[in-house]
């Protein structure tokens, strides 16, 4: 009976592994077929997703991002993201975006530049943008198992698992359009173009690295739209969309954030068929600082407690001296 009993509970301990790696693939399929990582606070991230947005603000910008996603669920990502832009340089802007994005034993690190020639159109501002930068892809030789062992190089039994761990690196090009008026905004831009791949070729000098490393960049598209409704002097209310696909698969980010006195806000947020999202934040001479919570709706929601997001950005404007004239008047000479 007590070896019943040990068998029974170790079944159900394997089952409840089972369905975790099982959840845990089903939204892959929908949340890692995009290989870019994603945040809820989207609206504050769009140098990240279209180079033509550098400089728009006519201001030195910076924002910080750090998301951790599916909290207490094992391996799950974890997201930095660092982006400066600056404007009224060389009729338009320039803009920096670093970014690491982890993944159980997966790392990838991407850092880019972004230049934004700014046109004049009708009421608003065309941006016409380019980026390029690189993209390393690494593996950690520290493999976790599904039942929760740590081995090294998959105990050097796996070839398809690193030894000592391997790393790639490759450039990467992205474009955008972006234009703006005081209440609206709409942008297009496609990035990772080339496409390309990185890797490593089988090194059979070894047993222990005979292995094989490929991954291909997959080219993604973004369109992002949004515009702010001025309720008096008080409220404002900021609707926003966004839109992304690596045209096999494709995300919608639907937002709305309500401002008082320019200050303080407060929205929500719906991605489709993956999550809900609370959003909270507070504005403060150039200051910002917002935090986002997901409440996982996909099939991994009974294996994590949702999603945490901080974001914490600063904006100066350099203003202008002023600039004094002086005449002479002929009747005091």
């Amino acid at each position: 009976m007590e070896n019943y009993q040990k068998l029974l509970l170790f079944n159900k301990t394997n089952m409840r592994k089972t369905l975790t790696i099982i959840a845990f693939s089903i939204t892959g399929l929908v949340s890692f077929a995009q290989q870019d990582a994603q945040f809820s606070m989207n609206m504050f991230n769009r140098l990240s997703v279209n180079p033509a947005y550098a400089g728009m603000n006519k201001a030195l910008c910076a924002t910080l991002l750090y998301r951790q996603q599916w909290t207490n669920f094992p391996g799950a990502p974890k997201t930095g993201l660092l982006s400066i832009d600056y404007g009224t340089i060389a009729h338009g802007g320039i803009g920096l975006t670093v970014d690491q994005d982890q993944l159980g034993f997966d790392k990838t690190l991407k850092a880019k530049l972004a230049y934004s020639f700014h046109l004049p159109v009708g009421p608003g501002t065309l941006g016409i943008g380019l980026d390029a930068g690189m993209i390393q892809k690494s593996l950690s030789g520290n493999f976790i198992a599904p039942d929760g062992t740590t081995t090294v190089g998959g105990g050097g039994s796996d070839q398809a698992i690193p030894w000592s761990g391997t790393s790639a690196i490759t450039y990467d090009l992205g474009i955008g359009l972006y234009y703006q008026t005081k209440q609206l905004y709409v942008g297009l831009s496609s990035l990772h173009l080339p496409q390309q791949e990185l890797g490593k070729k089988k090194d059979s000098t070894t047993a222990m690295s005979a292995y094989d490393f490929n991954f291909k960049v997959a080219r993604h598209y973004y369109v992002m739209a949004g515009y702010t409704f001025q309720l008096g002097n008080t409220f404002d209310l900021r609707p926003s969309v966004l839109a992304k696909s690596d045209a096999s698969s494709t995300q919608v980010d639907i937002n709305l954030l309500a401002y008082w006195q320019k200050m303080v806000f407060v929205g929500a947020s719906y991605r489709l068929s993956d999550a809900i999202v609370g959003i909270v934040g507070l504005e403060w001479k150039g200051i910002r600082f917002g935090y986002s919570y997901d409440m996982t709706t996909s099939a991994i929601k009974n294996h994590s407690n949702g999603s945490h997001e901080i974001m914490l950005g600063y904006c100066h404007r350099f203003t202008k001296p002023e600039h004094r004239q002086s005449h002479t008047n002929v009747r005091f000479l």
